[in-house]
């Protein structure tokens, strides 16, 4: 009788399966790596929208109580020269889907609002500051606080 001695190598199937469960796994981690840049860019949005209300606060108490009418390239500048927001920030994405909106009033009012890429950050369906019920929206939005 003839012993037949089996090589030490992996046999087709072997290589199908392992090659198939690493697709599966590159799948799933490319998902979910896709919703974190997508979470950490409504981050940044909220962020950004916060800074402004905030920049725009501080020009209403420094500039006899009126709040900024515009998004200068410049910035806003307050009593003295001092600047109080350098720039206009720019949505991380930076494309025409998604930008920030400000709409100042006559000095009296403003709403400052970024598009959202996960409804659930937002908290308004536009950017006229008409806030939802709840926390939901294509939008975040923020309003003067006087």
């Amino acid at each position: 009788m003839v012993k037949i001695k089996k090589k030490g190598g992996f046999s087709l199937f072997e290589l199908l399966i392992v090659i198939s469960i690493i697709g599966v796994l590159t799948a799933v981690a490319s998902v979910a790596y896709s919703g974190a840049q997508k979470k950490a860019r409504d981050t940044r949005r909220v962020e950004d929208i916060r800074l402004i209300q905030t920049a725009a606060e501080q020009f209403y108490s420094q500039n006899n109580y009126i709040y900024p009418s515009s998004t200068l390239a410049t910035g806003w500048t307050g009593t003295g020269g001092v600047a109080i927001l350098n720039a206009f920030p720019v949505d991380p994405k930076n494309d025409s889907t998604y930008k920030y909106t400000y709409s100042g009033g006559v000095g009296a009012s403003y709403c400052a609002c970024a598009v959202v890429e996960n409804v659930k950050n937002g908290n308004a369906d536009n950017n006229s500051c008409t806030f939802d019920i709840g926390n939901s929206g294509s939008h975040f939005c923020v309003k003067n606080q006087q």
